[in-house]
């Protein structure tokens, strides 16, 4: 393969999410794949050729690198330092809408596996293993409401702040509520969604149950 189509690949492939690398690396396999993004000769090859002879020649990055030795004859080896790309400034700055986008197959994933485990819950006969199913489809469960209740919540703030845009540009003074006012308003959402899916009464009584805990709490320490 010559350079340039190499590099109108590179170009191409570096524009693709991970999603659709890991596609494209699982059609045509991993040999293939690195024969075509990295070259079939560059990986094997130690030493590369150089285009001026005093310049330092280049070494592969899969040979080892020496161990250093000290006066007192006692070998070290440099041990390599551990970076979260976090809080990394060279890995660049996160953005949750793009890891959302090219992340997003792990939703799908999710349910692949909750799925699996619901087919698996029915046919199982050993109580220990449907123990451990049940408490696994009850985190998924979680997961995927916690994941929606914070989707409603991005999509809400983009609204809210589409309509202040809106108002501005048309030379309304917007109207920003108060945080009791958009806390109360929020339980009353709650509120309507436990109703509709008939878990009121249960939220209702795990909470009087955090409540009742919390007072014997402050009964001890005052007794005590």
């Amino acid at each position: 393969m010559e350079l340039d189509e190499r590099t109108k690949i590179r170009e191409h492939i570096s524009n693709l999410s991970f999603e659709a690398l890991l596609k494209l690396k699982e059609q045509v396999g991993s040999k293939t794949f690195g024969k075509t993004v990295y070259g079939g000769s560059c990986a094997k090859k130690s030493n590369f050729k150089r285009a001026n002879k005093n310049r330092p020649r280049e070494v592969s990055s899969k040979i080892r690198p020496q161990k250093l030795k000290l006066e007192n004859n006692i070998q070290i080896e440099k041990k390599p330092i551990p970076r979260d790309p976090r809080f990394d400034p060279l890995c660049g700055e996160f953005e949750h809408k793009i890891f959302k986008e090219n992340y997003s197959f792990i939703k799908d994933i999710r349910l692949n596996e909750k799925r699996q485990l619901e087919e698996e819950l029915k046919t199982c006969v050993n109580p220990k293993r449907k123990e451990i199913i049940r408490k696994l489809l009850q985190r998924m469960n979680n997961q995927l409401l916690e994941q929606e209740r914070q989707d409603k919540e991005k999509c809400k703030k983009i609204q809210k702040r589409s309509e202040i845009k809106e108002k501005l540009r048309n030379g309304e003074k917007p109207l920003f509520k108060k945080k009791s006012v958009e806390k109360l308003e929020n339980a009353i959402e709650k509120y309507e969604e436990l109703k509709k899916s008939n878990k009121l009464q249960k939220h209702i009584e795990k909470k009087s149950k955090k409540l009742s805990s919390k007072e014997r709490r402050i009964m001890e320490k005052s007794n005590s």
